[in-house]
């Protein structure tokens, strides 16, 4: 049985949702892109895609989707996952034809705002292999550094981020 749904959030050019089935063509042009998809796992092929979808988006509740207000097109996957009591991870990949729009910033900041003020989260973090991009994204939502891993055998770090509800700045 899938989770409860959630709350839709509402910002000043996106509606963020749960995923429907219909959704697997514009998620598949953010998980099916290669320069998207090239600090996490090879491109997803569609059928990837729509079991992803299915199993992990609807089923599970694991993300959810960032619509675009004017075109009503999907253009954000957010990861956005309870992992312990109070915990959340948050994570996006956005259509790169929307990069640099301030897109990801803002559907971020939503979905922290959700954890905090609505669903009482204690933690919401964030990690990522891409030690440019994404790490900028973390420190512009007040996210702190508060993990290292080093994986010698792939030779990557793993950069985890995290906001405390305690630390938390908030915004009128």
């Amino acid at each position: 049985m899938p989770p409860r749904a959630r709350e839709q959030l509402e910002t000043p050019r996106l509606i963020i949702r749960d995923f429907v089935p219909g959704d697997a063509a514009d998620l598949h042009e953010i998980l099916g892109d290669p320069e998207t998809m090239k600090y996490c796992e090879p491109a997803y092929d569609f059928e990837k895609t729509r079991r992803f979808l299915a199993s992990f988006c609807i089923v599970r509740g694991g993300a959810m989707a960032a619509v675009h207000k004017q075109s009503a097109k999907v253009i954000g996957y957010m990861l956005f996952n309870e992992t312990s009591p109070r915990e959340y991870e948050l994570g996006w990949f956005i259509n790169r034809h929307f990069w640099r729009q301030g897109y990801a910033f803002e559907a971020c900041q939503a979905l922290i705002d959700y954890a905090f003020n609505v669903l009482g989260a204690q933690k919401v973090f964030a990690e990522t292999v891409d030690p440019v991009g994404s790490i900028g994204l973390m420190q512009k939502l007040g996210m702190r550094p508060e993990e290292l891993q080093h994986d010698p055998l792939n030779k990557t770090t793993r950069y985890i981020y995290a906001l405390k509800n305690t630390e938390r700045e908030v915004l009128i």
